[in-house]
């Protein structure tokens, strides 16, 4: 029985069941760019758990093979645009894409890496801005936007260009970042 649950994934959570998810914060907008969240129904139609609406009668499937090979093939591509220095990254043994990499048994990438060199913003006294790092997961863009307000970052371009950026690209300390900490 579900109650007041925005979603699916709500559902599935208060059910016990724990699905991978790198873009959904229950406190922020929904936004369903990862993709990791995908479910199956009854008809073998995938849908993402976060930006599904929860229905009576619904039959769910979580754990397929087809939605575990579509996790992996997600978390691949999300590795081959991410920078490969894990075992000298401060993060290594405390990232969740390396936790689910290690889960989903992905001990290479299969396509070769497409991210240009990105220089680091060091400009903030406060973060490092990375985009080598970044998965694009949006949480940093919807914290600045929907519990800050303050609209210092946001996604520019698309596609495989696609990156997280202040407005005109300049560097942090020169923009409305504030340093928030979120």
């Amino acid at each position: 029985l579900f109650e007041n649950e925005r979603n699916l994934l709500e559902v599935i959570s208060k059910a016990g069941i724990i699905l991978p998810v790198f873009c959904y914060h229950s406190d922020l907008s929904i936004y369903g760019a990862c993709r990791m969240c995908m479910v199956e129904d009854e008809r073998g139609r995938l849908m993402a758990a976060c930006s599904t609406l929860p229905k009576k009668g619904m039959n769910i499937r979580t754990n397929t093979g087809r939605i575990r090979r579509y996790r992996k093939n997600i978390l691949e591509l999300l590795l081959s645009e991410h920078c490969r220095d894990c075992t000298t990254c401060p993060n290594s043994g405390n990232c969740k894409l390396q936790d689910l990499a290690l889960q989903f048994g992905i001990n290479n990438v299969r396509f070769g890496n497409t991210k240009d060199n990105t220089e680091r913003d060091e400009s903030s006294p406060s973060i490092i801005r990375d985009p080598g790092k970044c998965i694009l997961c949006g949480d940093c863009v919807r914290e600045c936007n929907e519990i800050q307000h303050v609209g210092a970052i946001d996604l520019a371009f698309r596609g495989s260009n696609a990156t997280i950026s202040t407005a005109f690209n300049q560097p942090l300390a020169e923009s409305l970042f504030v340093g928030c900490g979120q």
